[in-house]
């Protein structure tokens, strides 16, 4: 048996030429137009073949068409109604494969739309792809997440604080949040130039797995816990966690130096920490 025949598709820069399509700077838009890239983005998660999957923000589709070859079943999500032509383009090409919705993804349930297990992979909008990661890592777990994996593009300086650990400039609330009951790790470095127009920082793509959360800890008191903390990072945490209740007899209980900063506190002692508070 050969290989399925892929179809034949114009090049991207053609594809935006014959559309009129520019990159909206209100929109947060980077276009990638390197197939081999974009190609080596959609095989992050491993083998999509029949999997389902979700993008946001494909624009002109360059990542969308890597996905599809890919094999997933893939629902994106596009609020630019200048790009749903190309869109369009591409579900013809790959038949059965492709749903767009024409919308906002900030007000969009992907859940609902992708289904269960979805591969969640996107060149996030830079101006709501944060707010978009802490949707789905506060996400129920039970014992995972309805999601199978994010394979997300960042500016590089989110990506650092995503992945980062204690005693560094980057570590913070974002990290504990997503390490927490995930691994998270920069699977790729993305230059500037690589994209069109060309963004002024350096991009990573970020891949994160899920894992079951620790015993007897709520998201709602491991937020709280870090909203302190982190608020005043520079202080001691006797000072910064003062005023939440539970959580200096907690620094006991864990046996945590009062005097320690929140920048040194690992996960793990986070996650202690939260669970001390909510007994």
């Amino acid at each position: 048996m050969g290989t399925e025949a892929r179809p034949i598709l114009p090049p991207l820069r053609e594809v935006i030429a014959a559309h009129g399509l520019q990159a909206s700077k209100a929109l947060g838009q980077n276009f990638l137009l390197d197939e081999q890239l974009l190609d080596r983005i959609a095989a992050i998660p491993g083998s999509l073949k029949d999997q389902p999957a979700f993008e946001v923000g494909p624009g002109p589709g360059g990542l969308t068409r890597a996905i599809l070859r890919a094999g997933a079943r893939l629902v994106a999500v596009e609020r630019d109604n200048r790009c749903l032509p190309a869109l369009a383009e591409l579900s013809d090409a790959f038949p059965g494969q492709l749903r767009v919705i024409s919308g906002d993804a900030m007000q969009v349930d992907a859940r609902a739309e992708a289904g269960e297990k979805a591969h969640i992979i996107a060149n996030l909008p830079y101006n709501v792809g944060t707010a978009l990661l802490i949707g789905w890592l506060s996400a129920d777990w039970e014992p995972l997440p309805w999601w199978s994996s994010l394979t997300l593009m960042f500016q590089m300086e989110v990506a650092e604080r995503i992945v980062a650990k204690p005693n560094g400039d980057h570590y913070g609330r974002l990290a504990v949040l997503s390490q927490w009951r995930s691994d998270a790790r920069i699977a790729m470095k993305v230059h500037r130039s690589a994209f069109t127009p060309p963004p002024k920082v350096m991009s990573a793509v970020v891949h994160i797995t899920p894992k079951p959360a620790p015993e007897a800890v709520q998201l709602k008191h491991l937020e709280r816990l870090t909203a302190a903390a982190f608020g005043q990072r520079r202080k001691m945490l006797r000072q910064s966690l003062k005023g939440l209740p539970g959580a200096l007899d907690a620094l006991e209980t864990v046996g945590i130096d009062p005097q320690r900063r929140a920048e040194t506190v690992s996960v793990e002692e986070f996650v202690e920490l939260a669970r001390v508070i909510g007994r």
